[in-house]
């Protein structure tokens, strides 16, 4: 409860999805039910990195409409998928036409899946009159180093002089993502070796080598694909959309910060999104806490995030409660 006058008394509520779980919007407005039940004012903020959730929690930041067309999944098949489309500027995730989402298990097949058709979305977006497509690529089922998207964006007529900004949730470079990704897409290890061949001897092709460079292994090589035949941009995607929602002005208005992420453990630490949170709390001198739903992340690694205060919660109940817990520390 507040107390202390002079200070204030809002808590910036900045979640990223619990994957699978639930949404970021979804983890935000449990939290702020447990806060407000303590008598704090939230500001709810969910957030993305790229991945899982961020067309969502763009939209509003680029007054986006939602808008369908008809694309290819990733086996081939014609299917609906939707991006948003404000003025001048499109959002789209690539796990909307190539995402692992849109097939079985039963039918991963991480040899053919293609990315074809996130390339027919950036042309649908940019015969929409977008001027800049901003393009989320976590979540996919692909690893063809972009070969699909590339081809279809070609036949579509090319970038026509739109802006192509990837929004990158890793660091992993392009020669990498067959094995860093390609087993939880259902590659079992001779076809990482194929797979991981297949992207090396793309990159001796293409028109620069996206070997080595980082953020170029995001979705199966389609940031790198894109980067080096398209002259795509790559970006981090937690401090893109951070700065697109005013992040820092919103924190510098908080008491405190409560972040969040379905698993806390050693990637965390590398550039995921709450990490990106917790930087820039320390940076502003604003106390930093989260909500988790599995903690594997001891608390030495919690001291180098400066999280003060690291509570598990793993259905929405606990969330709750945990938001109410947090109330009455801070």
């Amino acid at each position: 409860m507040p107390a202390v006058t002079g200070i204030p008394d809002t808590i910036l509520i900045a979640p990223d999805s619990f994957k699978g779980t639930f949404s970021s919007f979804e983890v935000a407005d449990t939290l702020a039910a447990g806060l407000t039940a303590g008598g704090w004012k939230v500001d709810p903020c969910p957030v993305a990195d790229g991945g899982e959730g961020t067309l969502e929690v763009l939209r509003d930041a680029f007054d986006a409409e939602l808008v369908t067309a008809e694309v290819t999944d990733p086996l081939g098949r014609r299917i609906e998928a939707a991006f948003g489309l404000g003025e001048r500027a499109a959002i789209i995730a690539t796990s909307a036409a190539s995402g692992l989402g849109l097939i079985e298990p039963s039918e991963r097949d991480p040899i053919a899946a293609s990315t074809t058709g996130t390339g027919e979305l950036i042309s649908a977006a940019i015969d929409a009159g977008a001027g800049t497509v901003y393009l989320g690529v976590g979540g996919s089922a692909t690893t063809d180093g972009g070969a699909g998207a590339v081809k279809a964006i070609r036949a579509g007529g090319g970038l026509r002089g739109a802006r192509l900004v990837v929004l990158s949730d890793v660091r992993t470079p392009f020669e990498e993502a067959a094995r860093v990704f390609g087993p939880q897409k259902g590659a079992d290890p001779d076809q990482v070796g194929q797979l991981s061949k297949r992207l090396h001897a793309m990159a001796r092709r293409l028109e620069r080598d996206p070997r080595g460079v980082p953020m170029t292994g995001a979705a199966g090589g389609l940031s790198g694909g894109l980067w080096a035949a398209l002259d795509a941009e790559l970006v981090a995607g937690a401090a893109f959309v951070l700065d697109a929602l005013e992040f820092d002005r919103r924190m510098r208005a908080a008491r405190a910060v409560v972040t969040g992420e379905g698993k806390l453990d050693l990637q965390s630490l590398g550039g995921k999104l709450i990490s990106e949170v917790a930087t820039r709390a320390r940076q502003a001198g604003v106390p930093c806490h989260a909500v988790v739903g599995t903690r594997e992340l001891d608390s030495f690694g919690a001291r180098i995030l400066d999280l003060q205060v690291v509570l598990e919660a793993s259905n929405a109940d606990a969330i709750r409660s945990a938001g109410r817990e947090l109330g009455d520390l801070i």
